[in-house]
């Protein structure tokens, strides 16, 4: 066997055992996207309502805005932005649109006099940062792909000591979250979500959409005491569910990129496979060749 068509053969034994790799991944992928989904819509229920007990409370406060969470001042110099990426790579695109995203908007935030206190999940994010010397706020790591409750109340923990802390003493006005929200399995486009503080709008009820009444509530103490213990619930569910819904698109984003390497492994192997069977073909020929030319001679000689 000759040496080019040794080489042809070792780089298609490669590609092969590459394929069984990233055909593997995508089939784990494929049933971790299906556990995050199913994650994620158990957690919107409880979210919703969550939203809803928070504006029932908001409207029978006597001045919500007065509220240090709904606050709604102009004058704003910090802001923290929660970036949430991957821990592990072979995802494409995933992690790099998240921080393009991010570096938009602290480009903007900037541009408005403000200066960023960056708050990092998953390991491509931080080293993204650390590679360009920047610092951070906050950094979590290890649970991207399946985070939990305690990882989201311990990122929501840290947001809202930091919102609540006065500027003078290094706290932020604004906390915005840039996640990867998930549309379907072969879309997922990079989102960008303000959480503190909470926008109060006044409604103005059509007549018209009356027969739909809001229920009435009571509140014990009151309604500040209620807002109290809600608005921190909302925050870490909110980062809850920017974690979840990001788990569920980098596994999708990885199943995506997996059965793109595994589509070009198989062109590949086909590829390698024709020029393969040309060289043993030539050299086919060429010993045939090398057969006829010695019995020519040997007759000749005769």
């Amino acid at each position: 066997m000759g040496a080019q068509l040794r080489v042809f053969r070792r780089r298609i034994k490669s590609v092969r055992a590459t394929k069984k790799i990233t055909k593997a991944m995508e089939l784990i992928a494929s049933s971790r996207i299906i556990k995050a989904q199913q994650r994620l819509d158990a957690s919107l229920p409880y979210l919703t309502h969550l939203t809803r007990s928070i504006g029932a409370a908001a409207s029978t406060a006597s001045d919500v805005r007065k509220h240090p969470l709904m606050a709604n001042d102009d004058n704003r110099t910090r802001a923290a932005i929660l970036i949430i990426t991957a821990d592990r790579g072979l995802a494409g695109a995933y992690s790099s649109n998240a921080l393009k995203a991010a570096e938009s908007l602290a480009t903007n935030l900037r541009a408005k006099g403000m200066s960023i206190e960056l708050y990092v999940v998953g390991r491509k994010g931080v080293g993204f940062y650390r590679f360009r010397e920047r610092a951070m706020a906050g950094e979590y790591t290890g649970f991207t792909d399946q985070p939990t409750y305690a990882d989201a109340k311990r990122i929501g923990g840290d947001l809202l000591e930091a919102f609540l802390t006065p500027d003078t003493e290094g706290g932020v006005d604004e906390i915005h979250v840039v996640y990867t929200r998930f549309i379907s399995m072969v879309t997922q486009e990079a989102h960008i979500q303000r959480v503190l503080p909470l926008e109060v709008v006044d409604e103005v009820v059509d007549k018209a959409d009356s027969a739909v009444a809001f229920p009435l509530y009571e509140f014990e103490p009151d309604a500040e005491a209620v807002l109290d213990s809600l608005l921190p619930r909302y925050i870490d569910h909110t980062v809850y569910s920017a974690l979840l819904m990001a788990a569920a698109s980098e596994h999708a984003a990885r199943r995506r990129a997996m059965k793109s390497a595994t589509d070009n492994a198989e062109e590949l192997i086909k590829s390698l496979s024709r020029q393969a069977n040309q060289a043993r073909q030539a050299e086919i020929t060429q010993e045939i060749s090398e057969i006829v030319g010695g019995a020519d001679a040997l007759s000749a000689s005769a």
